[in-house]
Parts: structure tokens; C-alpha cells; sequence
């Protein structure tokens, strides 16, 4: 097994996962085998129970594991499944290592971090890099493992000195590092500095590890004197400094490292330079090339809770984006605050409440998220009336699916008192309730998590045609709370379609509005399982019925408008009829203008990218 690992330096937020998951797919490209590792130095033991603000979203495997976003980043990079186990935290280490001590397994012995935290997290390694994820027999051929956070971060020491012991264990043609740094360019002078890059370099030699590449970052190419004066004073061939510029998207990541023979260097230092070959990337280049060009927009108003922070919805986008390229449209994502819409808000803030809904008056598709808590939650409920009852295509994921069970009771049910018990635990007309089986006591772990069947009960429903006429599909899910079983009847009489359900025939999986061109529902995350060039069929729906011209039906206020947007690859064409877009600041709505990545956003003062 060769190992390949990814340190950062300087400052986070550099890119450190998508610098790991375009070193995979080089690596991919060249007839490697390859998988991932991500080491979060954090105490939790997963990701589960944090806020989407203080870490962005949590990504869920098949296996149920509640992880890092990262390692979404290397699944659709690399199209591969990985377990929980691939996302390594200092929680699970001390978890393993105390239960270990409890059972007498170190024999009296005083257990210190080193050796017993650091023997842990090497053995935890080798273990998880011989686990298959690619569908095949066997272990991989090359294990990229990414460690979190920053150098010389406290909380990540263990891992460094277990890193250092791992990297002579394993012997020096079998572990590569690179490490990822900043270049920063001072707008006063217009020079690219090299400092913060050869203390970073420093201290990460002063805990024993040295860098085979530097990966800097940076806003432009670096200059050939920059490469040098790295290369003198990090001690760093100058064949091994690689440039990560800004580019137009992260799609073109892949590509510099290639264009630079970074792949080259990885085979040379791991002793692979007569079993790989030349990197394939044909398919992805032409991918890169269709997403630069992009010029027919589709407008999808994201209505959410997070909507401040785009990586708490961070799988959604890139399944929009994957949909959105597949049909040839410049995505344009309106962040909408759920809370903007209801009408308090009309009240406290006029101006934020009239701009949310020019906002999604203006939007070709409407997508609610998945989401915890009850605020935000009557704005989602209004969203998806407006789009039931305009025609407008609606896709509503987990919180999104049952927010729209809710306004149906509500609206054409009459039961105006129709709620979720996660949202009034004394409503008379539970339409949504928390599952027998999940935990009221405990938060960790305790949710209905993973890949679960979901069987179509209608045979020509849309969402078994996009599924390409399949009887069951595998999704992941992750949810306490479900639509009420002795609600399903009245609700289909009334018109609502419960058109999968899982295998008990007792658990509702997805819904669909007959007669609307998109209203779907779905209680799992197909976001999770969205890749470049295979996009997931919900998200594709969506895009391909935003991309149809329609008419919007005059709403409850009076107000009306027609839409059009470009020409979709799957044959429909119309026009385009732009609207206005604004930026939520916290004071209101201000206008917002600028594009990056082929994705427009805003949101909180910030164009959010893929």
C-alpha cells in the first residue's frame, strides 16, 4: 500500500480536500486504485450533532456514518463508497483507546499518548486503507489521506507524531506528503510572498515530517523567482513546487496538477512510475470545458435555514450543478432565508420580506432542503405553496418533503391545524411524527441514518421514470421523523401521491403532486449520492422542468408573471427573462451582481461557489 498525505499551512480553508481528491483522481486516471482518509482533529466522535454553521453540512454514508464534508468531496471525485471508518476523529481515538484500557488489553500498563494514541491511529490507518470502496476485491493501490486543520494546531499533535512514526514504518518509498500552503499576494505592492509559506515549511519539519510537494495557493500562477527562493529555503526540488491559482471552477483542479506533471513526482517518490500510466482525463476535461461555456441559465430558489453559509448545503449544490451541466445551464442559486417569507417578517423587516419573494416569484425551480428546529419553518411551508399551487417545480429533500405533506393538509385538507410534533409536540393533527425506534435521550447517532430501500408503488409515476423504470432504489437517509401512517389515506384521497414507500409498505419515502409538471418529495438525501457526469435523477427533474417554459398562475395576492429561461440539452428551449436578485446582509436585502464557478449565489453579503 502507498500512502500519500495532505497537510495545510498557514491559514484553513485553503482547499486542502479538493487538493486530496484531484490528487486521487489523477491518481484514478492512471489505472491506480485508490481511496480516502479523512483525520479530523476534533473531540467529537462524528460529525453528527454539530451546527451546520461551525462545520458545514454533515454528509452521510451508506453505512450510516454521520462525517466530514471532505469526504464527499473524494466519493464524487473518485465515484467510490467509503465507511464510517474513513473519517477518523480524536473522539473515536480516545474512544477506542479507553475501551481498550477498560477491557485490560494494555496489561497494567500506564497508557500515554505516545505510544498508545499514536500506535491507535497508525493501526486505525493501515486497517481502514485496506478496506475495497470501489466495488472490486482487494485493497487499493494508493491511500490519500488528509489531515485537518492546520500545522502546528494543538489538538492535532498526536496525529502529526503518529504520522511521523507511520511515514518510517511504512519505509520512504511507500509515503508521499504534500503540503498544501499560502502564497499570499500583498495588494499593496502586488508581490507574492513567500514567508508564510517557509514557516509553515519549518514548523512542519520541526515535528518530523518533510514535504516531497508544496502545493501553493495562491491568486495567480507563481512567478519562476517565487518557485526558486521556495525551493532554496523549503528544501524542495523546484520540479516538486506545484501552483493552485484560482480558477473559474474546481473542476480545472485536476487539470494544473496534471498540466504541471505533479503526478509525475507522486510516482517517482512512490516508487510507481512502471505500473501507471499516463492520466486518462478526456472525459473530465471535456466536462470542465462544457461547464466553462455555460451560458443559459436556470434559476433554482434554495429556500433554508443556513442559507448564511453555503457549505451547510454544500452535496445540494454540487447535485444541482451536476444536474445543471448534464443540461447544459448556468446554474443561478437564490438563497432565500425561510424566515424572510413568513409574515412576520412583512412586519419587522418590509424590505427583506418583499425581496424574498421577488426572489422566489423570480426563480425557475424551488428546492427546500433538509433541516433541523422549527424556525424558518412556516417560510418553507409558504414556499411550498407558491410552487404547488403556480406550477412551479418544487423539490422537497427529508424536512423539505415534510413541510409539503403539512401544506397540503393545510390547504386543500382544510386541517388547518396540521403540523410536525418535532415542531408542536401538542398539535391535534400530527402529519408528522417522531419514528418509534429513534432515541429521545440521545442526540449522537440515533437518527434512521444510511442507504434503506425504497420500492415504487406506481409504475409510470415521473420519479420511477427518472429512476429509469427501476422497481426499488437504494438511497440514504437521515431523519427522526416521518410522515403519520394513519394520515396517508385522507391525504390520497385529497390527491397527494405516496408513490415509494420502503420495504414495510408502512414508511413513506416519496411524494408526488399528479397534474403538476414537478412537485417530488423525497424523505432521503439524493444529493449524497450526486456525481460529475451522473447526476442524481431528483436534482436532474428538477433542473429539466426549470428549464420548460411556463406560466406562472396569478397567487392569492393578485400578482402574476410569465417565465422563460434557455434551452435545455434534453430538447426544451424557450427564452429568458432576467430578474432581480439580492443578498441578504443581515439589515435587509441589498442588489448583488457577479458570478464564479458557472454558479451565481447570494446570500449574506457573499457569491457562494461550487
Amino acid at each position: 500500500m502507498k500512502y500519500i498525505l495532505v497537510t495545510g499551512g498557514v491559514v484553513s480553508g485553503l482547499g486542502k480536500g479538493v487538493t486530496a481528491s484531484s490528487i486521487g483522481l489523477l491518481l484514478k486516471a492512471s489505472g491506480l486504485r485508490v481511496t480516502s482518509i479523512k483525520i479530523d482533529p476534533y473531540l467529537n466522535i462524528d460529525a453528527g450533532t454539530m451546527s451546520p454553521f461551525e462545520h458545514g453540512e454533515v454528509y452521510v454514508l451508506d453505512d450510516g456514518g454521520e462525517v466530514d464534508l471532505d469526504l464527499g468531496n473524494y466519493e464524487r471525485f473518485l465515484d467510490i463508497k467509503l465507511t464510517r471508518d474513513h473519517n477518523i476523529t480524536t473522539g473515536k481515538i480516545y474512544q477506542s483507546v479507553i475501551e481498550k484500557e477498560r477491557r485490560g488489553d494494555y496489561l497494567g500498563k500506564t497508557v500515554q499518548a505516545v505510544p498508545h494514541l499514536t500506535d491507535a491511529i497508525q493501526e486505525w490507518i493501515e486497517r481502514v486503507a485496506n478496506i475495497p470502496v470501489d466495488g472490486k476485491e482487494g485493497p487499493a493501490d494508493v491511500c490519500v489521506i488528509e489531515l485537518g486543520g492546520t500545522i502546528g494546531d494543538i489538538e492535532s499533535m498526536p496525529f502529526i507524531e503518529a504520522l511521523g512514526q507511520f511515514s518510517y514504518r511504512v519505509g520512504s518509498g511507500n509515503f508521499c506528503l504534500v503540503h498544501v500552503s499560502l502564497v499570499p499576494v500583498l495588494n499593496v505592492v502586488g508581490e507574492q510572498k513567500t514567508k508564510p509559506t517557509q514557516h509553515s515549511v519549518r514548523q512542519l519539519r520541526g515535528l518530523g515530517l518533510a514535504p516531497h510537494i508544496l502545493a501553493c495557493r495562491s491568486s495567480k500562477a507563481l512567478d519562476k523567482n517565487v518557485k526558486a527562493k521556495l525551493s532554496q529555503f523549503c528544501h524542495v526540488p523546484l520540479s516538486n513546487i506545484v501552483t493552485l491559482h484560482d480558477v473559474p471552477n474546481i473542476w480545472h483542479i485536476p487539470l494544473l496538477l496534471r498540466d504541471q506533471k505533479a503526478h509525475e513526482t507522486i510516482f517517482k517518490v512512490l516508487n510507481l512510475t512502471s505500473v501507471a500510466t499516463e492520466p486518462n482525463l478526456e472525459e473530465w476535461t471535456e466536462r470542465t470545458r462544457v461547464y466553462d461555456s455555460l451560458k443559459e441559465p436556470v434559476r433554482i430558489a434554495m429556500v433554508g435555514k443556513y442559507t448564511s453559509l453555503s457549505d451547510a448545503y454544500l452535496s445540494v449544490l454540487k447535485a444541482l450543478l451536476h444536474a445543471s451541466v448534464a443540461c447544459e445551464r448556468k446554474l443561478i442559486v437564490d438563497w432565500i432565508s425561510a424566515a424572510d417569507l413568513e409574515d412576520a417578517t412583512s412586519k419587522e423587516d418590509p424590505e427583506a420580506h418583499k425581496a424574498a419573494w421577488r426572489l422566489l416569484k423570480g426563480a425557475n425551480g424551488v428546492l427546500v432542503p433538509g433541516g433541523f428546529g422549527d424556525r424558518g419553518v412556516q417560510g418553507k411551508i409558504l414556499a411550498a405553496k407558491y410552487a404547488r399551487e403556480n406550477n412551479v417545480p418544487y423539490l422537497g429533500i427529508c424536512l423539505g418533503m415534510q413541510i409539503a405533506v403539512i401544506e397540503f393538509a393545510r390547504s386543500v385538507l382544510g386541517l388547518h391545524d396540521a403540523n410536525s410534533t418535532e415542531f408542536d409536540p401538542e398539535t391535534k393533527t400530527p402529519c408528522i411524527i417522531f419514528m418509534p425506534e429513534g432515541s429521545k435521550t440521545h442526540m449522537g447517532g440515533t437518527m434512521r441514518l444510511g442507504s434503506r430501500r425504497t420500492h415504487f408503488q406506481v409504475a409510470d409515476c415521473k420519479s420511477a421514470k427518472l429512476y429509469n423504470d427501476a422497481s426499488f432504489i437504494d438511497a440514504r437517509h437521515r431523519h427522526r421523523y416521518e410522515v403519520n401512517p394513519d394520515m396517508i389515506s385522507r391525504l390520497e384521497k385529497a390527491g397527494l401521491s405516496f408513490v415509494g414507500k420502503d420495504e414495510s409498505g408502512k414508511r413513506m419515502e416519496i411524494i408526488e403532486l399528479p397534474g403538476h409538471p414537478f412537485f417530488i418529495g423525497v424523505q432521503f438525501h439524493p444529493e449524497f449520492t450526486s456525481r460529475p457526469g451522473k447526476p442524481s435523477p431528483p436534482f436532474l427533474g428538477l433542473i429539466t422542468a426549470a428549464s420548460e417554459p411556463r406560466t406562472v398562475l396569478p397567487t392569492s395576492n393578485g400578482h402574476a408573471s410569465k417565465l422563460s429561461n434557455g434551452k435545455c440539452s434534453n430538447g426544451y428551449s424557450n427564452g429568458h427573462s432576467p430578474v432581480l436578485r439580492a443578498q441578504h446582509n443581515g439589515n435587509g436585502f441589498i442588489p448583488s451582481s457577479g458570478s464564479l464557478n458557472a454558479v451565481y449565489a447570494n446570500g449574506n453579503g457573499h457569491v457562494y461557489v461550487d
